[in-house]
């Protein structure tokens, strides 16, 4: 087997390695991957692996190495998520759905200065730091976006705090 060509190697053991990693790993694309990424290290040494007693024994190991690590990276994954999942979220009420739509309306100005002040907590200035625009502007923004949600809402005057 020194004189043995990559190419033809290639050729002739591709599939088979492919179909054996397929039935381990369960999906067709993934085994493709593995063997091919095998193959690629088979080639970079391919002046010493092809000298040896069976060049396909080590790109096999090589293909099933690599699917067994993606495998326990997969599984570390799945773990990890699982342990990282959010809290279920409850799905919005109606006057949740209803808010959202009134802020639909807005411009994108009014929108993010009610949602940051009223949602997210900021204060004046961290809006006005955070969007980089005078205090006065964000207070204008603030007082016409509520007079606008106020009437896409249909609230009277008093119902809504200003800040």
């Amino acid at each position: 087997m020194t004189d043995l060509n990559f190419a033809d190697f290639y050729a002739a053991t591709f599939g088979p390695l492919t179909a054996q990693l397929h039935a381990f790993i369960g999906d067709h694309g993934e085994a493709q991957d593995v063997v091919q990424e095998a193959f690629c290290r088979a080639y970079a040494r391919w002046p010493a692996v092809s000298r040896y007693d069976n060049p396909v024994s080590w790109v096999r190991r090589v293909a099933w190495n690599l699917a067994i690590s993606r495998w326990r990276g997969a599984r570390r994954l799945l773990k990890w998520r699982r342990d990282l999942l959010p809290p279920a979220v409850p799905d919005p009420s109606d006057a949740d759905q209803d808010l959202v739509r009134a802020l639909a309306g807005l411009t994108a100005n009014h929108r993010q200065a009610v949602v940051l002040h009223y949602l997210a907590g900021f204060s004046v200035r961290e809006i006005a730091q955070f969007t980089g625009v005078a205090e006065g502007t964000v207070k204008s923004w603030l007082s016409r976006g509520r007079a606008a949600l106020q009437a896409r809402l249909g609230i009277g005057d008093g119902e809504v705090s200003n800040a």
